[in-house]
């Protein structure tokens, strides 16, 4: 029925599909019908494919998210909606130097924040003056968008933008539009502004209220007069809301086909979000998932965590829907810059490892890179941006199996070229003129065409001709890295143990990773003693019978400070567990002329002595105790029914506080504390407020926040007290609490 070239090799099929006929036939979503079988969902979800801008967006692989506005420079993470513009003080801007920044990591398209929750805009928009027209900024003419726009043209950037759907300005304003319980009537988008014409003649027609109007017509410019615009990024988070406000995102996808027909959706049904923010990735990555209704007609979209493309998880499938992830983070603790002193930055090494385990585990990297006051990207991530595109480029610039014998199809590099297995399995043998010396293989599955199939594979090399295990894996979709340590071989086996059906393979290619000296963890006991360790890699090392710390060599040293500093190979040799009673543990590797990524921890004093009595608490499993008892998995939550849960401390000794460390439970959601107040005494009896803290969204990223005080203060007793809880919790959570001194 469609031109089709085979070749029979040992049992393997071997196709050509023309991209336009086969890609013209492929659906991105399934309907199941009554009486299909779990095994007939199965074999269904394997047919499903990428539409042609889904494909496209999977090839961009690695994507740079900016976050920028007001809260730049509040040092917030999430706005009120109702700062002054002439907060956005912005002098300077080098949109040129971003766009340089991400070509050098290898960054393909950029998702930059037109408007975030506060409702503030970074473009011209001619539907309100909250925005850049009414700040400082080039006389209030400036338009950051339009800047980036030009500098992603100059450098071959791809753009995208991100419209918050929540907006506390327009929540907070006395005529605010959100949630105004404006009636529903026929509205024309764009709506038209005297002396501001559109170049683009389109007009739309919704029956929307005032809100979904007033999104529209901001979408329409953005759209219109910035593109072409490759992803148009829907937030899910909601710091508050009113009256009830419904997203007609149906309205809101029309607009987008037309004005932007080369983009993706994220948020609705083109991506999804990976589940966390802090560039956690699955071990096995679907991006086929089962819908309990038609998500081309769906308004709302869930959050999907979990294992959601499994087997399991198909059965109660109606529709199965090509829906796949993207991992965002940020290089720094936070999305928006804060400063240079207590805002941690994500050294190379882990960047790297976050872009080997999401583009190479089926999902797109996002990683957010926050502007600083300046209008710059800061030259501590410029600098790691630059070392992970070289890592990226040494690594995965070169094919080792170059001149290999084997199947053609797996080894030429035309994406439409692939192989069909048996019935969900297949061996696939390279031969190789001379040995290589690998660790690292890539896999990708031919899901332009064929969907995502295979659910286990394992790599095997050869070696003393005997084939042993190096890599085994689940998933591979578009694109899978196995990461193992080095092997020297010249043949090496790729078995498909298990699949949905016929699996099929377009591409292998086998790389090696200079090694670097170790990524380090540094952790502190409760009675004070410092424990620096290797980070393990991805790798299954009991399969493979080799020893870890074997593996890292002899020649590895680390070297630590205590006062600040940049590790050198002249600082303090880390020889064991040594005594700190507070401050920054800084933390290196270096093996002969390399050195490692600095990792850094701020503890604060000791807490062996302390005492803690809670308000309230949710039950003996929930105890006080557990606030500062040095471990992270127990925690204190306290009563549901309480209005302001509040922690006593008692550090049985008066010190200069100046700051305090929140470590939210990492598995828990409810009462997680965004907003919070601090309180010290020196009696224990009258209480002077030392802070109002504002710590954002930590759902999706419970990691320890640091609050540093304004004026370092003298107490013995310290409070804290929750004032708002994640997600409109009125409980509170603490996995642990350290407060720092000055010294």
């Amino acid at each position: 029925m469609y031109p089709i070239v085979m070749k029979i090799i040992s049992l393997v099929l071997t196709c050509f599909l023309t991209n336009a006929v086969a890609w013209g036939q492929g659906q991105s979503t399934i309907k199941i019908e009554p009486g299909d079988s779990g095994e007939e969902i199965v074999r269904k979800a394997a047919w499903v494919v990428p539409t042609i801008n889904q494909y496209a967006y999977k090839k961009l692989e690695y994507n740079c998210f900016v976050h920028f506005g007001p809260n730049t420079f509040t040092r917030n993470e999430w706005g009120s909606g109702m700062e002054d513009p002439k907060t956005f003080d912005l002098q300077d801007l080098d949109t040129d130097q971003w766009c340089r920044a991400m070509k050098d990591a290898g960054m393909k398209l950029v998702v930059f924040t037109a408007k975030h929750h506060d409702g503030f805009v970074l473009w011209q928009s001619r539907y309100t003056r909250h925005g850049v027209m009414s700040s400082p900024f080039r006389d209030g003419k400036g338009d950051v968008l339009k800047d980036l726009a030009a500098s992603c043209r100059k450098y071959g950037i791809k753009l995208g933008v991100y419209l918050s759907p929540a907006d506390l300005y327009q929540i907070e304003h006395p005529q605010g539009l959100y949630g105004n319980l404006s009636e529903y009537t026929e509205r024309v988008i764009p709506r038209p502004v005297e002396g501001r014409p559109f170049a683009n003649k389109t007009t739309f027609t919704f029956n929307v209220d005032d809100y979904n109007e007033y999104f529209l017509n901001q979408l329409f410019e953005l759209l219109t007069e910035y593109g072409p615009i490759h992803e148009v990024w829907f937030d899910g988070a909601h710091p508050k809301r009113k009256g009830g406000q419904k997203y007609n995102y149906l309205a809101w996808k029309k607009l987008i086909r037309t004005l932007a027909p080369e983009a993706v959706i994220f948020g609705k049904e083109d991506v999804r979000w990976c589940g966390n923010e802090s560039g956690g990735t699955r071990v096995s990555e679907w991006d086929v998932i089962p819908f309990t209704e038609d998500p081309g007609q769906a308004n709302h979209f869930p959050d999907i965590h979990g294992d959601p493309g499994k087997r399991e998880s198909l059965a109660g499938a109606k529709y199965l829907h090509y829906f796949p992830a993207e991992t965002n983070t940020s290089i720094r603790e936070g999305w928006f810059y804060r400063d240079e002193e207590t805002q941690r930055v994500r050294n190379a090494d882990d960047v790297f490892d976050i872009y080997e385990r999401s583009v190479g585990g089926n999902s797109t990297f996002l990683l957010n890179i926050p502007p600083n006051r300046e209008g710059r990207f800061p030259e501590e991530d410029v600098t790691v941006l630059r070392e992970v595109g070289k890592r990226i480029t040494e690594t995965y610039g070169t094919d080792l199996l170059a001149g290999a014998q084997g199947d053609k199809a797996l080894l030429d590099d035309d994406e439409d070229t692939y192989l069909l297995g048996e019935e969900g399995k297949g061996t696939y043998v390279i031969t190789l003129p001379q040995p290589i010396t690998l660790n690292r293989f890539l896999l990708q599955e031919a899901i332009k065409t064929q969907g995502q199939r295979i659910e286990k594979h394992v790599l095997e090399a050869s070696v003393d001709n005997r084939w042993q295990r190096i890599a085994q894996g689940t998933t591979v979709g578009y694109k899978k890295i196995l990461r193992f340590p080095a092997v020297t071989t010249r043949k090496l086996r790729l078995r498909i143990l298990e699949a949905r059906t016929r699996p099929s393979l377009s591409k292998v290619s086998a790389h090696y990773y200079k090694l670097r000296p170790p990524r380090l963890a540094v952790s502190r006991s409760l009675e004070g003693q410092v424990t620096i360790q290797p980070v393990k890699d991805n790798f299954n090392w009991k399969l493979i019978g080799i020893d870890y710390q074997q593996n890292l060599g002899n020649a590895a040293e680390i070297r630590y400070t205590i006062d600040g500093t940049t590790p050198t190979k002249k600082s303090s040799l880390y020889s064991g567990a040594f005594f700190h009673t507070s401050g920054v543990v800084k933390a290196r590797a270096f093996e002969k002329d390399l050195a490692g990524g600095i990792v850094e921890r701020e503890f604060g004093m000791t807490r062996k002595d302390w005492t803690v009595k809670a308000s309230s608490t949710g039950s003996e499993k929930y105890k006080a105790h557990n606030a500062i008892d040095g471990d992270v998995s127990s925690f204190w939550h306290s009563d549901e029914n309480q209005a302001t849960p509040t922690l006593t401390i008692d550090l049985k000794q008066r010190v200069e506080l100046k700051g305090l460390i929140y470590t939210p439970p990492a598995n828990f959601k409810e009462g997680l504390i965004e907003q919070g107040a601090i309180k010290v005494s020196r009696n224990g009896k009258s209480w002077k407020e030392v802070q109002i803290f504002d710590l954002g969204n930590l759902v999706n990223d419970p990691t320890p926040r640091t609050v540093k005080f304004d004026k370092a203060v003298k107490a013995r007793y310290v409070q804290v007290t929750a004032l708002r809880g994640a997600g409109g919790s009125t409980s509170a959570s603490v996995a642990e609490i350290e407060l720092l001194v000055k010294k």
